[in-house]
């Protein structure tokens, strides 16, 4: 059984902030809400989903609103264990694993701490691969699993429990909620048995998460390599192997950000250190699409990464500022998170982007052919 301690942390927590994608809000904030629990529980056990027993009854728990909220108003765990409380008072059964929402900022790190506080493990796999917006956008809900009761609690443990026909209509009646609870709410939904577990999730992204951050810290410290060429060489050895290619290396040349309906939202423009390239890449919490030139260079759900040249640290679409010397980073999603079933859930459609949805080696050979 693998686990998360204090000394494999600050890897799981890098490894977290570049899954997110751009969201999920400030990692340095899930970093210490963890280490906390670490301090006093010693370790956090983690069960791959191939080792998941049918008797297994799991829940996510996560928080829902804008990261720039998250910069002034901290997620808060017990109000995320008096939702779990209260979707067991609702199923009328006892949870005895927490599974993580997204692999991405503080949605990765907040169920293990709930998890540390209530002795329970954590199951490798989540169910977006890295960070969406929206709570229907997940693997849980393209394959088959209910989102009701969808429990939201605020910082006072006031509750509302939605009970929905689909995902997607708990995401927009829970929406409002959370903008009238301050921009930020804890959530509990989503319980699962064992079969749908290993049905439906993505699997061992917390084990993934770890590796990643190794993969920065280990590249950082041989010197042989820049971080991002390190981490495009760990996809493409990496079982299994996952297309990456770095999309573009200039600096942040403007921003343009809002926090609305929920979401932070918004849109940066970057430019190469020569002046003749330039990348813009829109968000809704998370990086969704980036054009190069004029031209798509990568798409949902697919992951686009903004990461500091130097020091290969995820940059999150609340810490963008100008002049920033960034190189972005393309990752293909699993094939779980491109099939037909997930892509009107997870892809461009359900961002209201009018580019179809195009797998980023296809992109790739594309720019190739063009250039030669």
């Amino acid at each position: 059984m693998k686990q998360i301690t204090l000394e494999n942390l600050p890897d799981f927590i890098r490894g977290t902030a570049i899954l997110g994608t751009g969201g999920g809000g400030d990692p340095y904030v899930g970093r210490l809400m963890l280490q906390q629990e670490l301090e006093k529980c010693g370790s956090i056990d983690i069960i791959d989903p191939d080792d998941v027993t049918d008797d297994t009854l799991a829940v996510s728990v996560a928080c829902m609103g804008a990261p720039t909220v998250f910069v002034e108003k901290l997620p808060n765990a017990n109000a995320a264990i008096e939702g779990l409380r209260i979707s067991e008072r609702e199923i009328r059964k006892s949870f005895n694993a927490i599974i993580p929402l997204e692999a991405g900022g503080i949605n990765a790190t907040l169920p293990l701490v709930v998890a540390a506080r209530l002795g329970l493990p954590v199951i490798d796999g989540d169910g977006m691969g890295r960070a969406f917006p929206e709570f229907q956008m997940t693997t849980f809900n393209v394959y088959g699993v209910d989102s009701s009761p969808f429990v939201i609690t605020d910082d006072g443990n006031n509750s509302i429990i939605i009970r929905a026909d689909t995902a997607l209509r708990a995401e927009r009646y829970g929406r409002p909620v959370c903008v009238q609870m301050g921009g930020i709410a804890q959530v509990a939904s989503y319980a699962m048995t064992g079969e749908e577990i290993r049905r439906s999730c993505v699997p061992r992204t917390v084990s993934l998460a770890v590796e990643i951050g190794r993969t920065v810290r280990e590249t950082r410290i041989a010197g042989e390599t820049d971080v991002c060429t390190g981490l495009v060489n760990y996809f493409e050895h990496s079982n299994p192997p996952r297309f990456s290619r770095i999309l573009f290396d200039g600096k942040v040349q403007d921003v343009l950000r809002e926090t609305k309906d929920g979401w932070t939202i918004g849109e940066v423009s970057l430019l190469s250190e020569t002046g003749t390239d330039e990348m813009k890449i829109s968000f809704q919490n998370e990086y969704s699409y980036a054009m190069r030139n004029g031209q798509l260079a990568a798409i949902v759900p697919d992951l686009i990464v903004v990461l500091d040249r130097e020091t290969g640290e995820a940059i999150t679409t609340e810490g963008l500022r100008y002049g920033q010397r960034v190189k972005v980073l393309g990752i293909a999603a699993p094939p779980v998170m491109r099939s037909e079933a997930a892509l009107p859930i997870i892809g461009p459609s359900a961002f209201r982007i009018k580019e179809p949805f195009v797998p980023l080696e296809d992109l790739a050979w594309r720019d190739n052919a063009a250039s030669a």
